[in-house]
């Protein structure tokens, strides 16, 4: 399809989208919604290659994305965000190029956060976790201005997860406890879930609600292993740059339309 002609339907079809959108915002605007949503953003490299398009080219799109998203998400009242920027296997295995050019987006997007005022005026503190000797030193930098320039926000939080891996935040996490009870700060006999979770990244926030993964892949890949033991998992088909506030509404649906049994 011509790309003029691709526009001519788009247009044609844009009524039936917003009747649509309506119609989701009446079933969901007086459900319960999650307090911590987790996001996998698959699928920039392939969408791009279905384009014709360079990897790269995904890349920037998915980011211009993710800002989109964000804001929907901060509309609908969730005061927890983690998002799966770069795995610890992006980080190693990748080619330099392309793990070059994924640091210099998320540089630029940590420094359009810390010069955003929606950021202020939704007092949202942002952290970055994940491997840090891993991150590129300038990275580091604008991790560490950010951090420290929403650290007295709290009413929301954004989890940036760089070079992150569930499995290494778990064995961090198991080093950490066994030096402090080899030094006497900690009672081996006395470390229970809520002990090992002040441990992780994320404590102090409530685990994931809810996770949402792009591109059809139906896997968690390594994301928050310990925090999603009861998560409601959602596989949305859309490659990530494709990702519409319909697709992020139907996720809500499907969180509010399930019996959360935690084990049970």
């Amino acid at each position: 399809m011509s790309p003029g002609l691709l526009r001519l339907f788009e247009k044609l079809l844009r009524p039936v989208y917003w009747a649509y959108e309506r119609f989701l915002w009446r079933q969901i605007r007086r459900g319960p919604m999650p307090r911590h949503i987790g996001i996998i953003p698959d699928g920039n490299r392939r969408w791009a290659r279905l384009q014709g398009w360079d990897v790269f080219f995904g890349h920037e799109k998915g980011y211009e994305r993710m800002r989109e998203v964000l804001d929907w998400i901060w509309e609908l009242g969730v005061s927890h965000v983690t998002i799966y920027a770069m795995s610890t296997e992006n980080c190693t295995r990748r080619s330099p190029e392309e793990r070059e050019h994924l640091f210099d987006i998320i540089k630029r997007g940590m420094e359009e956060l810390r010069n955003d005022s929606r950021i202020r005026e939704r007092r949202v503190r942002v952290r970055v976790i994940g491997r840090r000797e891993l991150v590129r030193s300038d990275v580091l930098e604008a991790a560490r201005r950010l951090e420290e320039e929403t650290g007295g926000f709290g009413e929301r939080t954004l989890y940036i997860a760089l070079c992150y891996g569930g499995r290494d935040e778990i064995l961090r996490a198991a080093r950490l406890i066994a030096r402090d009870a080899a030094a006497g700060h900690l009672d081996p006999d006395g470390v229970d879930e809520g002990v090992f979770t002040r441990y992780l990244y994320t404590n102090g926030a409530p685990d994931p609600d809810l996770i949402i993964r792009t591109s059809g892949e139906e896997r968690i890949s390594n994301f928050l292993l310990w925090q999603s033991a009861y998560s409601e998992l959602y596989f949305a088909e859309a490659y990530w740059p494709e990702f519409r506030r319909i697709d992020l509404w139907r996720a809500i649906r499907s969180f509010q339309k399930r019996e959360r049994r935690y084990g049970a």
